[in-house]
This record gives C-alpha cells, sequence and structure tokens, in this order.
C-alpha cells in the first residue's frame, strides 16, 4: 500500500469525527451515527483505489451507506479490503461520555478475517516481541495473568485490565481481582481498549472481555501495526449468529481467532477521537472551526504519527477564497 495512503486515511476519520462531533452529549445516538456515517461516505468520493468494505455498517439492505461489499474509491488504484467504524461508542458521543472514536483500517484482499456482526470473546495484549501463544481464551484469568506478567517482566500486581461494564464480565472481573491484577471498566469503545494496550502511557496492559466481533477486527489490525497478541472466538447463542457464522465461512463456532488469523499482510489504519479517551483526545471546538487528533498507524513500518489538525469551516465553506 502507498503510504501516501495514510494522509487521506486520516482525513476519512477527522471528517467523519467533526460530523458526529456536532451530536456530541446531544442524547441522539442516531443522529450522531448517521452523521458520522454520512460524512465518511462522502470522504471515500475520488479516492484513488479500487476498495471494497469487509467490515462495515451491515448488508446494503439495512445500511445505505458503508455497507457490506459496497465499492469505494474511483475504482483505479490498488485493490483493498476496507475496515470501518464511522463512530466507535455511538453511546458514549450521544452521553458525551469517554474513548469514542471514527476508525478506518486498509489491507490488501483478503487481509481481514470475514466475521458476522456478532459479539467475540477477546484478549488481547499489547507490546512487541511477545510469544505467538501468550494468551488463550480456554485459560483461566490467572493463568493468562500470570503469563502476560512474565512476559513483561512485572508482577501480575502491576497489570491493569480492562474490561468492558457489563453484568455479562461480573465473575470475570472477579476472577481477574482475585488473580492479584487491577481492573478499569469502561462503558464502552473495546476497540480504543485494545488499543490502549499498546501504547505505555494508558497504562492499560491487556484487555478482555466480549464486544463486537467487527470491532475485533479494528482492534487487531491496530495490534498489527503498533504490536501485540490478540485471540478471538466468536460467541455465537442463537441460531440466528449461527446463521450469520455460515454466511461467513465460519462453521466451526468454538475456533479460536490469533491476531494473525484476524488480520494478514500489511495494514494501514487511522483513528481520530470524537470524544477524549485514553488513547486520543476528542474534537475541540473553535469559532469557526475545530481541532482534530489522529493517530496513524501501518504494519510495514511500525510507525505510528501523532496528527493534530486545525479546521478553518469558514474557509472550507467559502471554498478556499
Amino acid at each position: 500500500m502507498d503510504r501516501n495512503l495514510a494522509l487521506e486515511a486520516v482525513r476519512i476519520t477527522e471528517s467523519a469525527a467533526l460530523a458526529a462531533a456536532q451530536h456530541v452529549g446531544m442524547g441522539d445516538e442516531k443522529a450522531a451515527d448517521e452523521a458520522a456515517i454520512g460524512a465518511m461516505a462522502r470522504a471515500f468520493d475520488g479516492l484513488t483505489m479500487d476498495g471494497r468494505v469487509v467490515i462495515g455498517e451491515g448488508i446494503e439492505a439495512v445500511a445505505p451507506q458503508l455497507y457490506l461489499g459496497q465499492r469505494l474509491g474511483n475504482g483505479n488504484g490498488p485493490k483493498l479490503d476496507i475496515a470501518i467504524d464511522p463512530l466507535e461508542g455511538v453511546t458514549i458521543a450521544a452521553n458525551g461520555g469517554y474513548n469514542a472514536l471514527s476508525v478506518v483500517a486498509f489491507a490488501e484482499e483478503g487481509g481481514f478475517l470475514k466475521v458476522p456482526d456478532i459479539y467475540m470473546d477477546k484478549i488481547a495484549v499489547g507490546g512487541r516481541n511477545l510469544p505467538v501463544d501468550l494468551v488463550d481464551l480456554d485459560a483461566r484469568p490467572a493463568e493468562n495473568l500470570a503469563n502476560i506478567a512474565k512476559a513483561k517482566g512485572v508482577a501480575v500486581s502491576d497489570l491493569l485490565v480492562c474490561i468492558l461494564d457489563r453484568p455479562r464480565h461480573e465473575e470475570m472481573i472477579g476472577y481477574v481481582r482475585e488473580a492479584g491484577a487491577h481492573v478499569m471498566l469502561i462503558s464502552d469503545g473495546d476497540v480504543s481498549g485494545v488499543i490502549a494496550t499498546a501504547m505505555p502511557e494508558s497504562r492499560i496492559d491487556v484487555y478482555m472481555g466480549w464486544g463486537g466481533a467487527p470491532q475485533g477486527i479494528l482492534a487487531a489490525a491496530a495490534l498489527r501495526c503498533l504490536g501485540g497478541r490478540m485471540q478471538g472466538r466468536l460467541v455465537v447463542r442463537s441460531e440466528d449468529d449461527r446463521m450469520k457464522a455460515r454466511q461467513c465461512d465460519i462453521t466451526d463456532f468454538g475456533d479460536k481467532f490469533c491476531d494473525g488469523q484476524l488480520v494478514r499482510g500489511p495494514v494501514m489504519m487511522a483513528v481520530t477521537g470524537v470524544t477524549d479517551g485514553v488513547i486520543v483526545d476528542g474534537v475541540q471546538r473553535l469559532t469557526g472551526g475545530a481541532i482534530t487528533h489522529s493517530w496513524v498507524m501501518r504494519s510495514k513500518t511500525g510507525t505510528l504519527r501523532h496528527i493534530r489538525s486545525r479546521h478553518d469551516f469558514v474557509r472550507k465553506a467559502s471554498g478556499g477564497k
């Protein structure tokens, strides 16, 4: 992938974040989500690529924009698979909370595992040069935490584990605390939770628990760029879930997918904050404009760039005259 695509990726997530920011704290999840989706879709217009959405807003029958299989770009240039989440943390944004993001990732054709829009059980840890078999969803939390602590050269009591604050995780939270590790509960936004494990400044070492399967692919893409280990397994709870999984050619519902199976080959990813969070600041409103904060990362080089952009809405509205 051409590294010049990195700046285009940031423009895409900036557009979605700026649109969503207009609805932060207004209590209207649908309006915030639709604004982000529409802005992101428009940002793809004219880009030199032959892109295909593989992680998106759902099937065409229910998602008029950024639906699965939709072709994006002008049809020229490299064939790319695209994973998007225009507004990761819809409820967060509507309530004015923390960790709402806009996310886009690019891979070569076939680079992202095709997954249904159901739950995925996940465990992730950030860091370079970690053993391939470091984490295992079938191991007890205490065993995983002991192995992670050993790999990081710290005590289990030094670890901070990020978990979504949900009733389904109460038992897991108890086991983690019993093992001696600390817990950080978040209300939403498990993509940011996984990414944070690869950013030392976040102080988060591990992510555990159920979240969306599509978000699991985006999280794995980030770890491929930043370094880390992850394992995911679909949570199939109904016949409808089974049907969705089969449509993605997944028939063994007990399969555990490691990070190298979730995402393969070179990856490029951009993240822009909608609200302040553990990995990036949100949109800052100015008179006649705004400031955005973004990360753009590439797996080929491991480069992580922080881009702070100032947007002049007045000049933009006048066509730059």
